[in-house]
């Protein structure tokens, strides 16, 4: 089954190719079929975003995954104008690359001390012949995935994920670019995540009928 990914990023592909590897799935990119229109993202949470984006390019293919994601600081109130939120690669209305990214975080981080616990809500929907559905949890599920961000990058980088270089685990001190983002605090913690992945990986299998 061929699945259209509404994404450049390269890291997003193989996310989800990891995810659902051992299905009939062979995945597209917004590349690949010279797909350049992006819809306008005017929802309030990462969710409603992903639908928005599944429901614009279900235009151009009959089955297709969508993901926006928010980054969050625990310590700063939900509408303080520093909290990133949805606008992560444009946190002042215009768009950062990679490199423009990790300044303007570190500089922010700086700002707040040096070191900001943080978390992101990830929002996922399907488009599979016209229908949409649509997966984000919070509390609980995405405790084990809080993580420090720091003012200080590594020189280390990861393709698409820029702020790998300056996230760091929140128990091991390891930098995501050094496999921090696959280390979790506690036992418990790695529970918790991988029950997430199953219902992730359950829900996306369902949804597009694989």
């Amino acid at each position: 089954m061929k699945i259209l990914i509404g994404t450049t990023n390269p890291s997003k592909v193989k996310r989800f190719e990891k995810m659902l590897a051992g299905y009939d799935a062979e995945f597209l990119t917004l590349r690949d079929l010279d797909i350049h229109d992006e819809p306008q993202e005017s929802g309030n949470t990462p969710e409603e975003n992903a639908r928005i984006k599944a429901a614009f390019y279900g235009q151009y293919f009959d089955r297709v995954i969508c993901n926006d994601s928010g980054l969050y600081f625990d310590g700063l109130d939900l509408h303080d104008p520093r909290q990133p939120g949805l606008n992560i690669r444009s946190p002042q209305g215009i768009r950062l690359n990679d490199d423009e990214m990790i300044a303007y975080y570190s500089n922010l981080v700086h700002s707040l001390g040096g070191e900001v616990l943080s978390y992101y809500l990830d929002g996922i929907a399907v488009y599979n012949r016209g229908t949409i559905t649509s997966f984000m949890e919070t509390g609980e599920a995405i405790r084990p995935g809080m993580f420090y961000m720091i003012d200080q990058p590594s020189d280390l980088r990861h393709e698409g994920w820029p702020l790998d270089s300056i996230s760091v685990n929140r128990n091991t001190k390891t930098l995501f670019v050094d496999g921090g983002d696959n280390k979790y605090d506690t036992t418990e913690d790695e529970i918790i995540l991988g029950e997430y992945r199953k219902r992730l990986t359950a829900f996306l299998a369902e949804s597009l009928g694989l």
